[in-house]
């Protein structure tokens, strides 16, 4: 009993004091203003921590919320959710709500004041990123084999098409690039400017 009573005391503590006549703010009321100054800056505090601190140009994850038959809408975090294009995700037939995804903030607002962006382009840049990564280190990467072309092979390497110059293939000259497609992964040398056009 006595653990209650200090409980609606302190409750009593931290209340907002009693509005009375003399206290009363007229002018908000005439506004239609349901909050005071200083309870207006903290829900608007409140509000800001909840959002994500974004910047066009820039790839961050989204979280998948809604899949239509045309459009995949994705949520960031922002004021309002972004809509990609269903066929930038053709390559992901196994996408569902909830699925962490890649994105690309093209523009923060367009002129309907909706957020746009793109997961192809999101999906280019880390791969670029990737290509970069191994440039530096000079690993030895593997790259699907899509098809052949004259003079050597067209290549996927983290989700970008490249030429591999057939005087590159092999250490031996290849007469047959035939034999190299479709294979599942391929093992290709260094990436360097003369062996591995992207």
């Amino acid at each position: 009993m006595a653990e209650e009573k200090k409980d609606v005391a302190i409750a009593t503590e931290n209340a907002a004091p009693a509005v009375t006549l003399e206290n009363f703010d007229w002018d908000a009321y005439e506004n239609a203003e349901i909050y005071s100054a200083e309870e207006r800056a903290n829900l608007a505090k409140v509000y800001d921590a909840t959002l994500k601190e974004i910047e066009e140009k820039e790839v961050i994850n989204g979280t998948v919320i809604e899949i239509t038959e045309r459009e995949v809408v994705v949520n960031i975090g922002y004021k309002s959710e972004g809509v990609v294009s269903k066929n930038e995700f053709r390559y992901n037939p196994d996408l569902k709500v909830d699925d962490t995804v890649e994105v690309y903030i093209e523009t923060m607002e367009d002129k309907s004041g909706q957020l746009v962006i793109s997961h192809k382009i999101a999906r280019i840049q880390s791969a670029w990123t990737k290509v970069n990564e191994v440039l530096e280190t000079g690993e030895i990467i593997t790259g699907f084999v899509k098809c052949r072309t004259k003079g050597g092979l067209i290549a996927d390497v983290f989700g970008i098409e490249a030429f591999l110059p057939g005087s590159q293939i092999d250490v031996k000259p290849i007469r047959d690039y035939d034999q190299f497609v479709n294979l599942v992964r391929m093992p290709l040398n260094q990436i360097h400017q003369q062996s591995f056009l992207l």
